[in-house]
């Protein structure tokens, strides 16, 4: 790895570490916590490549892990396997397969995303390819934590949110979407668009 690319993720890495372990990257929602922690693996990936925000991503789950183990919610059960599913009186170490994978996956998909956008809208500016690859690669990370909790832990997940049947489940997961889940992406896809380029630049010198 080039120095400069080994300076930048030091640099993407404090800042996935201070936002998992200070209130700027969760935020709680009674239920669940809202998340603004991707939003620098989403950029780096778009960076520095695929591998990059993989290990980002890999630090994400690991702080969620520690987060929802050492402050748990309603919710935590699916995020640490220490944590008894609601029903229960022991954790599920399917938690450790919704709190790494999904984050894993977001360090990934933002790059060949912008690729792909880049590629087949040739005269898409760079921002509204960057803006675009941010908010898709949310809406994917949303859906797959949130998907994932559903799928795995159906019961434990109806009884958190007090939804009555398969209808009530739904009802709850796009609660989500239109509630932190929006927010998160436009956030996300702003925030990626207006920083993304000038270190886009910065890594493109000397490479």
């Amino acid at each position: 790895m080039k120095t400069k690319d080994f300076a930048m993720t030091t640099i993407f890495l404090a800042i996935v570490l201070l936002c998992a372990f200070t209130p700027l990257g969760f935020i709680h929602l009674g239920v669940i916590k809202a998340t603004i922690i991707h939003i620098p693996i989403i950029i780096a990936s778009i960076i520095l490549g695929p591998k990059i925000g993989a290990f980002l991503g890999l630090v994400f789950g690991i702080t969620s892990i520690i987060n929802n183990t050492i402050a748990p919610t309603l919710l935590s059960f699916a995020f640490s396997p220490v944590i008894p599913v609601l029903g229960t009186d022991q954790g599920s170490f399917w938690a450790l397969f919704i709190a790494i994978v999904p984050r894993v996956i977001v360090g990934v998909i933002p790059y060949y995303l912008y690729k792909a956008i880049k590629m087949a809208f040739k005269k898409a500016k760079e921002k509204q390819a960057l803006f675009i690859a941010g908010l898709i690669s949310t809406f994917i990370h949303t859906f797959l934590v949130m998907g994932s909790i559903a799928l795995l832990f159906y019961d434990a997940y109806a009884e958190a949110v007090q939804a009555d049947g398969f209808v009530g489940i739904i009802i709850a997961i796009f609660s989500v979407f239109l509630t932190n889940g929006i927010t998160e992406a436009i956030l996300a896809a702003f925030l990626t668009a207006m920083i993304a380029p000038p270190l886009l630049k910065l890594a493109k010198k000397g490479a």
